[in-house]
């Protein structure tokens, strides 16, 4: 008989893996709930070093996000408005357009550290506010298994062209 996994774990275990683009994102993170059996709350521990942001400003339309700060100090882009985060906090984005983006930067000497949890919901559409991007994901929901997407598209929104264009008449 299989017994399915234990179902708590410590932070302090996890093994965190990073991710960079550029200069300007860094972070580390570790894969909490799906190691745990969960299909349909994602949860991560993310560390972001001093100055960096974790990813874009982004919005979903799908699916709420929350972030449980464990240390450092921060600050929440949130819509068009500025957050300082701190240990002990929770910053709740929910689903939405451009009113409720959001990204969280480590702002002072130290990593932030933080949990991050979301409904997993697909497909999700992420609108970029600052770059003008769409993002689509069917198959998987942002944070989940890369391998089971169908669909991953990312374009800029400008780009994008009428219904019909392209159908026969």
């Amino acid at each position: 008989m299989t017994h399915p996994p234990a179902p708590v774990v410590r932070l302090d275990t996890l093994t965190l893996v990073p991710q960079t683009h550029g200069t300007t994102f860094h972070a580390a993170m570790a894969a909490i709930a799906a190691p745990l059996g969960a299909t349909r709350l994602g949860a991560r521990l993310v560390e972001v070093p001093p100055g960096k942001a974790a990813w874009p400003f982004h919005s979903h339309h799908a699916n709420d996000e929350l972030f449980l700060i464990l240390s450092g100090t921060g600050e929440l882009r949130f819509g068009d408005t500025r957050h300082a985060v701190t240990a002990g906090m929770v910053a709740v984005c929910p689903a939405g357009g451009a009113e409720t983006a959001h990204q969280l930067i480590a702002t002072g000497d130290a990593p932030l550290r933080y949990v991050a949890v979301s409904t997993m919901n697909e497909p999700d559409v992420m609108e970029y506010p600052d770059s003008g991007k769409i993002t689509v994901f069917a198959g998987a929901a942002p944070g989940g298994d890369k391998a089971r997407r169908r669909v991953v598209a990312s374009f800029r929104a400008a780009d994008a062209v009428d219904y019909w264009q392209g159908e026969p008449a």
